[in-house]
């Protein structure tokens, strides 16, 4: 399986849409666009989870800076979250500012 971030989409696009233009290319396991948790909008990004790495490669190379409603898609393989090195920007939590 190989995980594509896919990047600058449009604010409507829907998965439908995604699992249509990734399918041409290959078999789409997933396809999981991120949203706010508050308002549940778009955050205008999101992932498709393809079952073959060659089809996946082709995907991303084929799509990656093509429009969709009008947007220039960001298209990569996805990587893994990394630790961040400042132990995720806290300053003491807050407590007790000088």
């Amino acid at each position: 399986m190989t995980n594509i971030y896919v990047g600058n989409l449009p604010y409507d696009a829907t998965e439908e849409q995604l699992r249509e233009l990734f399918g041409a290319h290959g078999s789409v396991e997933r396809v999981n666009l991120i949203t706010d948790r508050m308002t549940g909008q778009s955050r205008g990004f999101g992932f498709v989870e393809m079952v073959d790495q060659a089809a996946a490669e082709a995907a991303i190379e084929a799509i990656n800076g093509t429009e969709l409603n009008g947007r220039t898609l960001n298209v990569n393989v996805a990587r893994p979250k990394t630790e961040r090195r400042d132990g995720g920007g806290h300053r003491g939590g807050g407590y007790g500012r000088e």
